[in-house]
């Protein structure tokens, strides 16, 4: 173990060098904040237990606080292009952390609805513009590396305070929404002090009016479209482990703290494996580690089906989570290339807006296939989808490496990596 440790301390200076320093205070900021990221996982366990509400009733909340969590991403995307990366940050960040508070001293149930929706809309607000603030200070090349350690602080984050969580709820859920607003407040207080303004000063305007918003761009844009519909499918595999899979897992027997030690696997793969992700990408043409990531996620929520023996299930979450890991890197930089310098924020948002988007569709889609056809059918169809995804990845590389080799004869901020 302690030779594993001084290889990934390693891999992770070497996947770190040569970044700016800029790019260190959202990284930085980013932990803070995911170290305090204590309630959306027991939103609804909260609104059940401490709140009253009926199972269906809380179902209802969570879902508002999606739909705010899609409207963020073209909302942030828009923001960010429109009036600045640091702006929408600091907007997003300290208005974040007041909605939270909000959510979490909030007796009416039209408070607590309100206050869900305007958490998911205002608290993830920000996302696009730190993938955009990262694309703007880190040049092409460095680009898929430096969206992989991001993505792996995040889980580190997360994986830190989920069992804090535990621990703080025993003095009551209002102290995770008080710490939760900290930290994201905390996040905007290093933003206002090391991170300046990072949207290109010689870009032009959108042609389109500046009164629109959020600004569609991206789906108008037939190569983003191509590229998103997998991505949306992926994502809506992927999301099951929030939804149906402990449902079924926990039906067929397997205790909940089982369940939680099996999930575990995926934070503890995602903090091992993540930092060396970036440098194997790099080895492969971008299409085909999308491709990989897409079948390993479907082939691993398809192994599910082998029923809820605790070895089997972590088997089939160690599958997943390479699928996870190689999409992390991949997917943001591919983002960042087909964007133009003045909508690299929508676009960005676009993106956030389709796993946000699958997070609504997911639960829906799953439970209804699960109530209907039963649990095999659904981890069947996970599979399927997910094989159907990655041959569209390959299907669409084509048109995407002309618009890519088209880009590079006009651009410089267009990465070298093959699609």
């Amino acid at each position: 173990m302690k030779h594993l440790l001084g290889k990934l301390k390693a891999e992770v200076q070497a996947t770190a060098g040569g970044l700016p320093g800029t790019y260190w205070y959202l990284w930085t900021g980013t932990l803070v904040n995911r170290l305090g990221s204590f309630v959306v996982p027991f939103l609804a366990l909260y609104l059940t237990r401490e709140r009253g509400f009926r199972v269906e009733e809380a179902g209802m909340v969570v879902s508002l606080h999606g739909a705010g969590g899609v409207l963020a991403g073209l909302v942030g995307g828009t923001l960010a292009d429109r009036v600045g990366r640091r702006k929408t940050l600091l907007s997003g960040l300290w208005l974040g952390s007041a909605a939270m508070l909000s959510m979490g001293f909030a007796q009416e149930t039209w408070h607590i609805c309100v206050s869900a929706f305007l958490l998911g809309l205002l608290g993830e607000l920000y996302r696009p513009a730190v993938s955009a603030a990262i694309a703007d200070v880190v040049k092409p090349e460095d680009r898929a590396r430096a969206y992989g350690l991001l993505y792996w602080v995040v889980n580190l984050g997360f994986s830190i305070a989920l069992p804090l969580a535990g621990l703080a709820s025993r003095f009551g859920f209002l102290v995770l929404f008080v710490a939760d607003a900290c930290t994201t407040f905390l996040y905007g207080l290093i933003v206002w002090w090391k991170v300046p303004e990072t949207r290109p000063a010689h870009v032009t305007r959108e042609a389109e009016p500046s009164h629109r918003l959020p600004s569609l761009a991206p789906f108008r844009d037939a190569v983003f479209l191509s590229f998103a519909l997998p991505i949306v499918l992926t994502a809506i595999i992927f999301t099951q482990g929030n939804v149906t899979l402990p449902l079924d897992l926990t039906s067929k027997g397997m205790s909940p703290a089982t369940f939680g030690t099996v999930l575990a696997v995926n934070g503890v793969l995602i903090v091992l494996l993540q930092p060396f992700a970036g440098r194997a990408m790099g080895q492969v043409r971008r299409a085909t580690a999308l491709a990989w990531a897409s079948a390993l996620t479907g082939l691993g929520f398809g192994l599910h089906a082998l029923g809820a023996d605790p070895a089997l299930a972590a088997l089939a979450v160690v599958v997943w989570t390479l699928g996870e890991i190689a999409q992390a890197p991949v997917g943001s930089a591919v983002v960042a290339d087909l964007a133009p310098a003045e909508q690299r924020g929508t676009y960005q948002g676009a993106y956030y807006m389709l796993w946000a988007l699958s997070s609504g569709i997911a639960p829906t889609v799953g439970s209804w296939v699960m109530g209907r056809y039963g649990a095999q059918a659904l981890w069947g169809s996970c599979l399927a989808v997910g094989v159907f995804a990655a041959g569209w990845h390959l299907a669409i590389a084509d048109a995407r490496r002309r618009r890519m080799a088209t880009l590079r004869l006009t651009r410089t901020d267009v990465s070298a990596a093959l699609d």
